[in-house]
């Protein structure tokens, strides 16, 4: 249904997210209520396949964590100040 209605596959992960909110909307919705309902949707399914098959194929790589590639990577954002 959330394909069908927005044009995207979501993720393996966010498929419960979705049912939830359709659950929640056709609730809703019988009871004659507007309710304001958020979720999250996290990344499109078809990008997450072949990990998901890499992994349970065993082809996945384990890979470091790389401290410094992280500091790199954070040291190129923009300072945003606290309030």
């Amino acid at each position: 249904m959330f394909a069908r209605t927005e044009g995207i596959v979501p993720a393996p992960e966010s498929n419960h997210a979705v049912r939830a909110a359709i659950d929640e909307a056709l609730k809703a919705r019988e009871e004659g209520k507007s309710p304001t309902i958020l979720f999250n949707l996290s990344g499109h399914g078809h990008f997450d396949m072949q990990a998901y098959l890499d992994y349970f194929s065993g082809k996945l790589l384990d890979k470091d964590y790389d401290a410094a590639a992280l500091e790199a990577s954070l040291a190129l954002l923009p300072k945003v100040a606290a309030e």
